[in-house]
């Protein structure tokens, strides 16, 4: 049986309604920084491309793909990685958790959304997956109006280009990326993102160079200005600039008009938010091991007596590592000290391979990063406060612990999980 495209929502109109689609959250890192752009994990109040409650590894991903086919009532025909940072900045996850979808079902449609600017390399095994639909973003065909939108442009772990330089970089990677697709039979769509008095007048001319490439659709989005980011302050496209310039484009590439801005874990049909069942179920799989043939029985807790959740896990000298009894107690099996201090994203690095087989940590709060560095391997971060023993409980059940309440007070736009969304000073605000 032969992969039926036509039932991909975001690429056919009259899919929309009928067929649904899941993101897998297994790419956290990100290769390029845009000015429009701030990634936030464990955010569930907003949906926008680059947030998601947790990240995956691919063995995790595809049995929680497997349950939420159980838990939509729509059928379920695109499997997508989008995120939340770059498929191809992750590229061993990215890859990885194609093949294990593939060979779990043959007829999905895979699908990938990225930067370029390390899409590439990684074009051939895509078409030999059967990956039929690649969204590539793109900004700028000038590099002088690349530099406005982009901070820095990493193509390689030690190589980090800003300015001009970076965006003409950026721009050759996903004209090649572009080009490589093409020959490979793979539909490639554009999203452009429109930034009034950035790159509002040279609309026309990326989508020209695009149609010259080749490209299928093009997908343009006005600018949704957030909190944090460089372009906080600047104005969104009024609808009328955005009806004009899609008027004026559409004559050179096909447009998509049905955009949902999905994050990273988006599930169900285009526009749905993820339901209760939905988010329990990714959770669940956050916190089952990162390869369900690993044995990973323990989980630690950032405590000051052993007693309560009640410390900042950057602050925490030490980590209390229990497990659970055949007899359903906890039990403390060691306390472990945690790196000093003072080396930067090494720490968390460090810190995660002291973990190793723990499926989870329990805090009071967590910053961005160990949450980070700590998702990548495997381990979940999850922000609780009370007794250790009920927190557990909630832990090995495949459930949220309690958050603190003055998370819940006093973060700026939180919702009802307490996950706030303005910026973090200390313990207890933001989202961190």
């Amino acid at each position: 049986m032969s992969i039926d495209t036509s039932r991909h929502p975001c690429f056919s109109w009259g899919a929309k309604h009928k067929f649904g689609r899941v993101h897998l959250p297994v790419a956290p890192k990100c290769n390029i920084s845009c000015n429009f752009c701030n990634r936030k994990f464990d955010c569930a109040n907003e949906s926008r491309p680059g947030v998601t409650s947790t990240v995956l590894s691919p063995a995790q991903s595809v049995a929680y793909l497997n349950k939420v086919k159980a838990l939509v009532d729509c059928e379920i025909s695109v499997v997508g990685i989008a995120g939340p940072g770059d498929p191809f900045a992750n590229p061993e996850e990215t890859m990885e958790t194609l093949r294990l979808v593939r060979e779990s079902d043959p007829n999905i449609i895979l699908c990938i959304a990225s930067n370029g600017l390390n899409l590439e390399p990684y074009v051939e095994e895509l078409a030999e997956l059967k990956t039929s639909h690649v969204t590539v973003t793109v900004n700028a065909v000038d590099p002088k109006i690349g530099a406005e939108i982009y901070r820095w442009v990493r193509p390689q772990p030690n190589r980090v280009y800003r300015g001009e330089e970076g965006a003409k970089v950026l721009l050759d990677c996903q004209i090649n990326s572009i080009r490589a697709l093409k020959r490979c039979g793979i539909t490639v769509k554009i999203n452009t993102i429109v930034m009034p008095g950035v790159n509002d007048q040279h609309i026309t001319e990326i989508t020209r160079v695009m149609a010259d490439l080749g490209v299928d659709v093009q997908n343009c989005m006005a600018l949704v200005p957030v909190e944090g980011t460089p372009f906080e302050e600047l104005e969104a496209p009024a609808p009328k600039m955005m009806m004009d310039i899609r008027s004026d484009i559409r004559k050179l590439l096909p447009q998509m008009s049905h955009c949902s801005r999905c994050r990273a874990d988006a599930v169900g049909l285009l526009g749905e938010a993820n339901s209760e069942l939905i988010q329990e179920a990714l959770i669940e799989a956050a916190t089952s091991p990162l390869n369900p043939t690993d044995e990973r029985p323990y989980v630690a807790v950032a405590s000051l007596e052993g007693m309560l959740v009640n410390q900042h896990l950057g602050e925490s000298e030490q980590l209390w590592i229990y497990e659970q009894t055949g007899d359903g107690e906890f039990e403390l099996v060691e306390t472990r000290p945690t790196p000093l201090p003072g080396s930067g994203s090494r720490r968390w690095n460090d810190l995660a391979d002291r973990l190793s087989d723990c499926r989870a940590v329990l805090a009071a709060h967590a910053g961005p990063s160990p949450k980070t560095a700590l998702a990548k391997a495997g381990v979940r971060v999850m922000v609780a406060e009370g007794l250790i023993d009920e927190a557990l409980e909630l832990v090995y059940k495949g459930q949220k612990p309690r958050m603190p309440l003055r998370v819940i007070a006093e973060g700026s736009g939180c919702d009802s999980d307490g996950v706030g969304c303005g910026p973090c000073s200390g313990p207890g605000t933001g989202c961190g």
